[in-house]
């Protein structure tokens, strides 16, 4: 599976949780249920995967938490608040530089609707030329 078919699918996954529940919950909450749907449609999740890194000669063992990452390939940073802050993004950029990973998604549960709360964040990412036109980011469709 792609990386954009696999975006595609949390993104599915994340507008029918937002829809049936609504913001408002614990993060957990929406951890929970969204990492149980998708792997009932067949993807590799882990929760709250701990990553080590090293910098500058020190090693963090535990330096930081994924809340979901998808397939081995995909961050998904999950949040549930009436705004996010700019440092949310750039939290999950750290995150796909460290991890050496391409694509994140930033998730706010809290928005009123999921489109709100719904950031793709790349990392040197190229889409693959069969990527579907929806998911491409910052790329003009053709034809126009």
């Amino acid at each position: 599976m792609e990386i954009d078919d696999i975006t595609g699918q949390i993104v599915d996954a994340a507008y029918k949780l937002h829809t049936r529940l609504g913001p408002g919950l614990l993060e957990s909450v929406y951890e929970t249920v969204l990492g149980r749907e998708l792997e009932r449609r067949g993807l590799a999740v882990e929760r709250q995967k701990a990553v080590s890194f090293e910098f500058d000669g020190m090693y963090f063992g535990d330096g930081l938490r994924v809340d979901l990452l998808v397939e081995g390939v995909v961050v998904v940073e999950l949040k549930s608040v009436e705004n996010l802050a700019p440092v949310h993004s750039k939290q999950v950029l750290t995150y796909l530089r460290l991890l050496n990973l391409s694509v994140g998604l930033l998730i706010n549960f809290g928005a009123a609707t999921l489109k709100e709360g719904l950031h793709r964040i790349v990392n040197n990412h190229v889409p693959s030329p069969s990527a579907t036109p929806r998911l491409r980011v910052n790329q003009p469709r053709s034809g126009r």
